[in-house]
């Protein structure tokens, strides 16, 4: 599975805390709504209607972007606008030190482990390589589980193209209704995205962090072709690039894909049954598949349009 395009998109908590956001750090002061770039798009925004005016605005989130991404297309400041809550896949206020600490008790290794002796001496030569050419001390990094390696590595890679998780989407709508007062909540807790990391088998960890390393030299090349389709809500160029390889992996994609989408709809269908109007921002890969949300909510009898079709905001 591409795991630097997966961590874009499916797990926010991965991109919050290995790439060093900051505890408390907002995405910096909003743009207004008119200020439109060429290059904003249509964007990755589609409308879920239920009964009683129950309306989803379902936006589709990169969870690490650069300021030059922005600002965003207006389709999701239409959602913004016309939501009366916001839910995001972790609760408001979910980083701090207390996670970064968690994080890190769960991603090393033990007094008398170490990364070298659990993965191939070929994966351990490129983790050397590697913490060389960006400066990173290796004995350091062998302390890592191979999973927390990959994160590290990962994000590394990202900022380096300037990319940070308090540009990213969800940061910035969560600064906006912090600011505004609008109330927010989350699908998930930050401890369940940290286990999604922490309970992979040994080979699935090793899986990872070999993958991570064969797609370093493309990371940019593939970043500006995500963001692209992102940016025109393009989901078939999207699901091309995420599930590229993913029938090797059917238990990862379950685990960080499917049964989060099924965990998500029954809360998503009483929003929509209660009559409620909500702003739901998830990285965009929950999109594509047949086991996506809007497939889903499809299945469960919604009309879901993409914000282009919709004249009736």
């Amino acid at each position: 599975m591409p795991f630097l395009r997966l961590l874009l998109t499916f797990t926010l908590i991965a991109c919050t805390l290995a790439c060093g956001r900051e505890p408390g750090k907002e995405a910096g002061t909003p743009k207004p709504a008119a200020f439109v770039s060429d290059g904003a798009g249509d964007g990755s925004v589609w409308v879920v209607d239920g009964p009683k005016g129950g309306r989803l605005y379902l936006c589709g989130t990169i969870h690490i972007l650069r300021e030059k991404d922005y600002p965003l297309a207006p389709a999701y400041e239409a959602a913004y606008m016309y939501s009366n809550k916001l839910v995001l896949e972790l609760p408001p206020g979910s980083s701090g030190p207390e996670l970064t600490n968690r994080m890190a008790q769960l991603g090393m290794y033990p007094e008398g482990m170490s990364l070298d002796a659990h993965v191939s001496e070929e994966t351990w030569k490129k983790v050397q390589q590697w913490a060389a050419k960006r400066g990173m001390d290796a004995a350091a990094m062998s302390k890592f589980r191979p999973w927390f390696a990959a994160l590290l590595i990962t994000s590394m890679e990202y900022a380096a193209l300037g990319a940070k998780p308090e540009k990213g989407v969800d940061a910035y709508f969560e600064a906006r209704a912090k600011k505004d007062g609008k109330p927010m909540e989350g699908l998930e807790t930050a401890e369940f995205q940290l286990q999604l990391f922490a309970s992979l088998k040994e080979k699935q960890q090793r899986e990872l962090l070999e993958q991570t390393m064969g797609e370093i030299a493309t990371v940019a090349e593939e970043y500006e072709k995500m963001l692209a389709a992102w940016k025109q809500g393009d989901l078939e160029t999207l699901e091309e690039m995420l599930f590229r390889e993913a029938e090797k992996y059917p238990e990862l994609m379950s685990l960080f894909l499917t049964a989060r989408n099924l965990a998500w709809m029954d809360p998503l269908d009483r929003m929509l049954k209660k009559g409620e109007k909500v702003m739901v921002l998830v990285g965009t890969g929950h999109f594509t598949s047949e086991s996506g949300l809007i497939e889903l909510l499809r299945l469960r009898g919604y009309k879901v349009r993409h914000y282009r079709e919709v004249t009736d905001f």
